[in-house]
């Protein structure tokens, strides 16, 4: 496989690839490339910080008191100025909707549990918990079966 990068700043982006086949990789790429917005950060805003938050380091962006926080990879929680679903449209596809107030970076969760109630919990890496509704446990299990 070969791989070539030009960078020319005057020149239009555009990304050409040519493959044998079809593959799980070449389907990552495209989504990739598809979710792409242009940007790969959003500001967050704590205290008296203002900070530049990549979409690597948040693991989940929720509403908490009617606020749209996000919660980098330290577990510390970031005052956002956007709408949820207004981030949801620029946010790449590893980004997963849970429930009805809170998106996933699904490269953060490290595992679900089950509650006593019969819920489902997301478990992210900085230790984090959420709750998963039922529609969308059934999207998220559809989505790992799919691979």
């Amino acid at each position: 496989m070969k791989y070539k990068l030009i960078i020319d700043k005057n020149a239009e982006e555009e990304i050409i690839m040519v493959v044998h086949a079809p593959s799980y990789l070449t389907e990552q790429i495209e989504n990739l490339v598809c979710s792409f917005s242009g940007t790969d950060y959003i500001m967050g805003y704590r205290d008296d910080e203002t900070r530049k938050l990549t979409f690597t380091e948040i693991e989940c962006i929720t509403v908490i008191d009617r606020k749209v926080i996000a919660i980098d990879t330290n577990g510390k929680h970031y005052h956002l100025r956007d709408r949820l679903r207004d981030l949801e449209s620029i946010l790449p596809s590893y980004f997963i909707r849970i429930n009805k107030s809170a998106i996933a970076n699904e490269h953060r969760i490290l595992r679900f549990d089950a509650t006593f109630s019969g819920g489902v919990d997301a478990i992210f890496r900085c230790g984090y918990r959420e709750y998963v509704s039922r529609r969308c446990f059934a999207q998220i299990k559809r989505r790992y079966e799919g691979i």
